[in-house]
């Protein structure tokens, strides 16, 4: 037999490089908004769904190819969604370099929101990830290592949200898009170099048939398995209520999170008059934050009992409280702490929910992170015109009243999270070959 290849360790380390640079595209529009806005004459709407782009194939796409790594492991649906993601800064730069920014005018807008959909399939590798890296680890250590490779590669919208607005300044909007382009090439390589499915998708591989190999994979450690075929895993999941409960708490916080750092440069520039570089700053500091106590809210997770549900009821009376603090800010001294609580209850909560995947969904782990990984992520692409929205409608004070949505999210989200912490012991229903499979994991 074949020796294995890798190790829990450095599975970890290639599913984060991968997923910082996929990540990135969340940061793809926001900081650059102004000047599309400015030479393409675009309304409140307009700028709205157009930073809002990239979550959309980033959070729908997550469903079948986080559900895929249950038959193939991480390495192709990986390598599939950063070569899309390649494909599209191709032809955005192309795009900059050739029409902006005389020729850049409203009917060029189309072109653009579909680059956006090509740039942000990197965004979806990270529920691939997240079942990949939850291959590699024992349920005692998920948390902690599933808070590493999330929090890492969280903080790529920040600091891209940092170095955005300087490149414009120094490269010009086109040499900045060129940047990036060569930086998602050299991070496809390093995963393509690097990257490791877990021992037994490696023994499938080599013509294993699954009993031996998920023999062979336990002796090595492993003890996560999958349940079956892509439709099987997905079906399994989607048959479960908790995870439905799960995909509404991360369409608020983790939603929350894209909306917020694609939204927050247009909300620092227009309601404050803040530059492009201050206003990327501040963007940041909301983004590295949430992605930094992500960490932290793993390792919570962990240690407390009933972790995943009393971490996550606690982040969200932090999100909540910091939306109400927004709502009511008319300068930036104030919305600057909101900003903050609003990053201090996404960033725990974030990491909460995936604590809570494997050990609510143990018989479809692929299935479920694609469910709660894409139709969570997907309030990234339904909160901003949201916000948009109250701009257009209420005008100046649009842009703080709009946070109030983010008050209703959490208080629904509440509600779920105590829904799971107390049916916890209950048994959940299950067809028949649910409890086959579950037996089977025993």
């Amino acid at each position: 037999m074949s020796a294995f290849q890798g190790t829990p360790r450095q599975g970890l380390f290639g599913a984060t490089a991968g997923f910082f640079v996929g990540f990135a595209a969340v940061a793809l529009y926001g900081p650059t908004a102004a000047r599309f806005r400015e030479v393409m004459e675009l309304g409140p709407m307009m700028v709205a769904f157009l930073v809002a782009m990239p979550a959309l194939s980033g959070s729908l796409l997550r469903i079948p190819f986080s559900a895929w790594v249950d038959t193939t492991g991480g390495r192709k649906p990986f390598l599939v969604l950063l070569s899309l993601s390649v494909i599209g800064m191709v032809g955005l730069t192309l795009v900059v370099y050739l029409l902006y920014p005389d020729r850049l005018t409203t009917g060029v807008y189309p072109l653009l929101l579909l680059l956006g959909l090509l740039c942000g399939c990197g965004i979806a590798t990270f529920s691939v990830g997240i079942s990949q890296v939850s291959y590699w680890f024992p349920q005692k250590k998920q948390g902690r290592a599933l808070a590493i490779f999330a929090g890492i590669g969280n903080l790529a919208p920040g600091l891209f949200s940092i170095l955005l607005p300087i490149a414009l300044v120094a490269l010009g909007l086109a040499g900045s898009y060129l940047a990036w382009l060569v930086f998602l090439i050299a991070g496809l390589v390093v995963y393509a170099l690097f990257g490791r499915n877990a021992w037994y998708f490696q023994l499938r591989t080599q013509g294993v048939a699954a009993q031996e190999a998920r023999e062979s994979a336990a002796e090595q450690g492993q003890t996560l398995f999958p349940a079956g075929s892509l439709t099987d895993s997905l079906r399994i999941s989607a048959r479960i209520w908790r995870t439905w409960a799960l995909v509404w708490i991360y369409f608020t916080t983790f939603g929350g999170f894209i909306a917020l750092t694609a939204w927050l440069p247009t909300y620092w520039q227009s309601y404050y008059g803040m530059t492009a570089l201050k206003a990327g700053l501040l963007t940041a500091l909301y983004s590295l934050l949430t992605s930094m106590i992500r960490i932290g809210g793993g390792l919570l997770s962990d240690q407390l009992r009933e972790g995943g549900e009393n971490t996550a009821i606690l982040a969200l009376f932090i999100m909540m409280a910091g939306g109400l603090v927004m709502t009511t800010a008319s300068q930036y001294e104030l919305a600057i702490p909101g900003v903050v609580l609003l990053a201090f209850g996404m960033g725990i909560c974030n990491a909460a929910v995936f604590k809570l995947v494997p050990q609510e969904v143990p018989q479809a782990v692929g299935g479920a992170a694609g469910w709660v990984g894409g139709l969570g992520a997907l309030g990234g692409f339904v909160i901003p015109p949201a916000l948009g929205f109250a701009v257009h409608d209420l005008g100046q004070r649009g842009y703080a009243i709009g946070f109030i949505v983010f008050v209703f999210l959490a208080l629904f989200s509440l509600s779920m999270a105590w829904i799971l912490k107390y049916t916890r012991e209950v048994p959940v229903t299950a067809a028949p070959e649910l409890a086959q499979r579950e037996a089977g994991r025993q």
